[in-house]
């Protein structure tokens, strides 16, 4: 048996590729999928199945797009009426060479969620738990909203313990994300763990059901309303791609020319950058932020324009984009900010601060608004005090709660999303955007200035 682990970045996915003898399987593939591809070259294998554990909510699935290249069958859970595929039931088996791949059914996180066992020689292996159980925590319960929330959160409770959990401790666990997944709260940074080792050290299976329950209701995480393309995408079939798109490199001009067709335009330059120029009206999401950001400010169907740092990001912005659903990148901006300017095009900029200046300014009681844009979690380990509190992702939908005739300094927990957040605000037309606080609720914290939990 050969095995491997596909992480994405960005989006702390995990997709699996396994092959015995001359057959092999990949488990959630991601949509830019030439990876299985070349594995299946390399081992010299066919690639046979395609199994989803769950219709994902955070990125498109790969597994139309590689069906499409190899002609693997693709399965998925009950429930739900697909457009694609066919549905497996609990205990159903496919064989991969020698091996034995059992379906089992474990809904919680939603309701068509499944895992697969894999076997050799009969022997309980592998498991893959999609979105069930990570290493070091359980799978999110809000996605069919609050009302639903406790039963999910006892099914997926009888899910673990009477299902997953039951196949032994040498199993190794293979979940569908790893820390930083939108769909966990606390997922452990380690990738290798095992049935045992969850028994023994997930904190949230040392609880009893009823305060497994409470615990994961009282949760709260973001839902980002790209979701609901993603949910679309995954039970229909996303458009096909055929090869990953390839922006042509736009001269000011020709860059200029698309913005006036009604193209957005993602700088995805650090905030420091950003800061000390940019291109009127565009926003703030800093290369390694695409993942978990532009989902909530990009709409499908808008052409989009990119402002790179270097040449050599083409290629991670498009895959980090397309994985989203954002195909429709029309090219980025040759030569970068350097050409736009040397161009005699209009740039904008903002002001960047430190946590000393910003300390500085409220002790001498100047009249600036403390604009914290961490989530809520973040928001509750500790705060300045007075600061006004709204999400990044949320901002664009809040903006009448933030006033205009004040001088507005927006914190995050290092910076990156303060620039996207005063991005948002510039392209909303706030005269008094000031600065994004550079290392911001992390600097604060290291320099010991008071925080409350108010």
């Amino acid at each position: 048996m050969i095995f491997k682990r596909i992480k994405s970045e960005g989006l702390a996915q995990n997709s699996y590729f396994i092959c015995s003898e001359d057959e092999a399987v990949v488990i959630d593939p991601r949509r830019d999928c030439e990876v299985y591809i070349d594995l299946a070259k390399r081992e010299e294998v066919k690639i046979k199945y395609i199994f989803e554990t769950h219709r994902n909510e955070d990125y498109v699935i790969g597994s139309i797009e590689l069906s499409n290249l190899t002609r693997a069958e693709i399965f998925h859970g009950p429930g739900l009426n697909w457009g694609y595929g066919t549905i497996l039931h609990n205990g159903n088996v496919s064989h991969i060479g020698n091996l034995k791949l059992t379906a089992l059914h474990t809904p919680g996180h939603t309701g068509e969620s499944m895992s697969y066992v894999l076997a050799e020689s009969e022997e309980p292996v592998l498991v893959f738990t999609g979105d069930a159980l990570f290493v070091g925590d359980v799978g999110r319960i809000d996605i069919y909203g609050p009302e639903e929330a406790p039963r999910l959160a006892g099914v997926l409770y009888d899910s673990i313990f009477n299902k997953i959990l039951t196949l032994g401790d040498g199993v190794i666990l293979c979940p569908a994300h790893g820390a930083g997944s939108v769909c966990g709260g606390k997922i452990s940074a380690r990738d290798e763990s095992t049935i045992g080792i969850e028994r023994a050290q997930n904190p949230v299976l040392q609880l009893s059901k009823e305060d497994f329950i409470e615990h994961k209701v009282s949760e709260h995480h973001e839902r980002p309303p790209y979701f609901r393309q993603m949910e679309k995408y995954n039970l229909e079939g996303p458009p096909l791609l055929g090869r990953l798109p390839i922006p042509p490199p736009l001269t000011p001009e020709m860059f200029k020319e698309e913005m006036e067709r009604g193209a957005v335009v993602v700088d995805a330059r650090t905030p420091p950058a950003f800061g000390g120029a940019h291109i009127k009206g565009s926003y703030s999401i800093w290369l390694e932020g695409l993942p978990a950001y532009a989902g909530w400010v990009l709409t499908y169907g808008k052409t989009i324009l990119l402002v790179l740092e270097c040449r050599d990001h083409l290629d991670k912005a498009v895959r980090y984009l397309v994985r989203l659903g954002y195909d429709n990148i029309v090219g980025y901006l040759r030569g970068g900010i350097e050409a736009w300017y040397d161009s005699g095009f209009r740039i904008e900029y903002m002001g960047l601060s430190s946590v000393h200046n910003l300390k500085q300014r409220l002790d001498s009681g100047e009249d600036v608004l403390v604009l914290d844009v961490r989530d809520e979690n973040e928001w509750k380990e500790g705060h300045i005090k007075g600061a006004l509190h709204i999400y990044a992702g949320q901002l664009e939908s809040r903006l009448r709660e933030i006033p205009r005739d004040r001088s507005i300094t927006i914190v995050c927990n290092v910076g990156h999303r303060a620039s996207l957040a005063a991005s948002i605000l510039l392209r909303a037309g706030y005269p008094n955007v000031c600065c994004d606080v550079l290392g911001s609720m992390t600097a604060w914290r290291v320099s010991n200035f008071p925080m409350t939990k108010e």
